[in-house]
């Protein structure tokens, strides 16, 4: 087999395969792990069970693992356990709870969320007047997901109660819920 960098190729796969394995761990979230595994696997495959492989055949043994590690990668979700690790729609910032890292104004202001994932910082704004650093809050309105609006985790609890306590058709479910949560 043709060598490349004076190693055969089928080596090179392998060193290649194995520095993004390791990469990945030291950068995790950064998918290096799907195609670190297809070309260690593909540098295996050429080292031990077909060592006279062309090259074509070890770039479709790359194609085909890379495509099984990308579904079991993505399927399995492997570093954050099922649903937890990753946000798919904006929505699933309501209820979010976090706290203020810049003071949030009913315009502006930052929050860190609590399990946000790779970058859990987010602009915010109030809509209950200023809320000082280092409040925890809760998120009520995702707001698409690049602005979210948020309440103190005390005053949001209030406002269940005063909705369950004002009454009204449909809300007898709620107020045994809020009676149990007191």
């Amino acid at each position: 087999m043709d060598g490349v960098f004076g190693q055969s190729l089928s080596f090179v796969l392998v060193v290649a395969g194995a520095v993004l394995c390791i990469a990945e761990a030291l950068v995790p979230g950064a998918h290096l792990i799907v195609l670190g595994v297809a070309l260690l696997s593909a540098g295996l495959v050429g080292m031990f069970l077909l060592s006279n492989a062309t090259p074509f055949v070890l770039a479709g043994v790359v194609f085909i693992v890379g495509m099984v590690a990308l579904y079991v990668y993505r399927y399995y979700e492997i570093y954050e356990g099922t649903d937890s690790g990753q946000t798919l729609a904006s929505s699933d910032l309501r209820g979010k709870t976090g706290y203020v890292v810049e003071e949030v104004t009913s315009r502006s202001g930052r929050i860190d969320l609590e399990g946000g994932g790779f970058n859990s910082s987010y602009a915010a704004r109030s809509t209950v007047g200023t809320i000082p650093v280092d409040e925890e809050v809760v998120v009520v309105d995702p707001g698409g997901g690049n602005v979210v609006t948020v309440e103190p985790v005390d005053d949001s609890a209030d406002d269940t109660t005063v909705v369950s306590d004002a009454g009204g058709p449909g809300d007898a479910g709620q107020d045994g819920d809020a009676a149990n949560a007191n």
